[in-house]
């Protein structure tokens, strides 16, 4: 009971991280289960479905404040749903070591990113492109199937790789970068826990305590970083995935 209660507060960070930085919480969830003693694929899967409610939740948040890029969701979508299952599917080849590892490099090397080479400048923070190259679409689509493929390796819902990759790729500002990968990532999250749940890797009572924590703080979070300045919201975003990737490979 000790240990539910530690999922219930690692649902409370996760739900409030995912909230104010665009993402389901997955990704973060993952390495924090795996120190406080969950095992192997239960700390990889079971966070994704707890996640779907608080990526509705929070996109709804976005949605309000006119953040949402409904086409660049629906083609994400579209294109990613089929690479996460097909990455879902892969996972009974890999075992559940290698994804812990990639779990903690990814947000680590993410981190840095943000850290190291900022997308928002103070000239042009509050600035909005409107002009996209003639190729966005094949752009974003590479994004998708890249996002969907390792979101199912990884049983985590993609949005700590979406919302950088439409930072740095195609050029939106960071909060439209958040708001289109939470609801992108609410998508993609669907087949994940179908094909995961069939394979029997997720345990339902650490998914049920997840979410108990997860989802009241996903509103939270999602309304702080909707008033907050975006070159004060990339520091934090860049600082939270680097200490956390660091944190979890040097326990894992």
């Amino acid at each position: 009971m000790i240990q539910h209660f530690g999922v219930f507060l690692v649902g409370i960070v996760v739900g409030f991280l995912g909230g104010l930085f665009g993402k389901g919480g997955s990704a973060i969830a993952t390495p924090m289960l795996s120190l406080i003693g969950i095992p192997g694929f239960a700390a990889v899967t079971s966070p994704l479905p707890a996640t779907i409610p608080g990526l509705l939740i929070a996109s709804i948040e976005y949605w309000k404040s006119d953040l949402l890029d409904w086409q660049i969701v629906w083609w994400s979508a579209a294109a990613g749903v089929p690479a996460t299952i097909a990455g879902s599917y892969l996972t009974a080849f890999t075992g559940a070591s290698p994804l812990l590892i990639i779990t903690g490099l990814m947000v680590l090397a993410f981190g840095v990113t943000f850290l190291v080479s900022p997308k928002e400048k103070p000239a042009d923070a509050a600035a909005e492109s409107t002009v996209r190259p003639g190729y966005w679409r094949a752009r974003l689509l590479l994004v998708a199937v890249g996002a969907g493929l390792i979101s199912g390796l990884l049983a985590n819902a993609g949005g700590f790789l979406l919302a950088p990759s439409y930072a740095r790729f195609m050029r939106l500002p960071l909060k439209k970068s958040f708001a289109c990968s939470l609801a992108a990532s609410m998508f993609l999250a669907v087949p994940g826990t179908i094909v995961h749940a069939s394979l029997g890797h997720i345990d339902w009572t650490v998914t049920a305590f997840l979410a108990l924590g997860s989802v009241p703080l996903s509103y939270l979070g999602a309304k702080l970083a909707i008033g907050t300045n975006a070159i004060n919201l990339e520091r934090w975003y860049g600082l939270a995935l680097t200490t956390l990737g660091i944190f979890f490979l040097v326990h894992l």
